[in-house]
């Protein structure tokens, strides 16, 4: 999470600190999961660059080439 750590990361809605999940992602009727830091209390999510461009852009590719 480039150097990033979840307990760094503070909501932008609620204030309050993010913490790890387990999180659920839906792309073209497929679901996927990976834990990314999230808001304890609104769901919120931060999506790190990495994250963006490798996982997610690899499953997009995968489903898009199906």
């Amino acid at each position: 999470m480039s150097g990033v750590k979840s307990e760094d990361l503070i909501c932008g809605i609620c204030g309050v600190r993010l913490e790890e999940a387990k999180t659920t992602f839906s792309y073209m009727k497929h679901t996927f999961t990976a834990d990314v830091p999230r808001c304890p209390k609104c769901g919120q999510v931060y999506l790190s660059p990495e994250l963006v461009k490798g996982r997610i852009a690899q499953v997009e590719t995968e489903l898009e080439d199906k």
